[in-house]
């Protein structure tokens, strides 16, 4: 499984509508609205590097009122939490 973070800015008054595009794709698992520098966080779980590649600059490329991003691969979690099985459930 390869885990992704994008930060994203968007455009005035865009934040809701894109958030809500983003939470629509297929390995986007989770879009949170944030204070601070960037207004979107989206986590992304995809099974391989090839499918990341194409959810970040295909897919989420196309979705209007982006103005800026930043993409974070994970190498490793640190959680108390087994997320790693509990996100590959059914992909074998």
């Amino acid at each position: 499984m390869v885990t992704a973070i994008v930060l994203l800015n968007t455009e005035r008054d865009t934040v809701n509508t894109v958030a809500d595009a983003l939470a629509d794709l297929d390995g986007v698992s989770e879009v949170h609205s944030v204070a601070g520098r960037v207004d979107l966080v989206a986590i992304l779980r995809v099974p391989e590097n090839d499918e990341l590649a194409d959810l970040v600059t295909d897919e989420i490329r196309q979705i209007g009122g982006i103005t800026d991003t930043e993409t974070l691969i994970g190498f490793r979690v640190h959680s108390s939490h087994d997320l790693e099985n509990m996100f590959s459930i059914g992909m074998d």
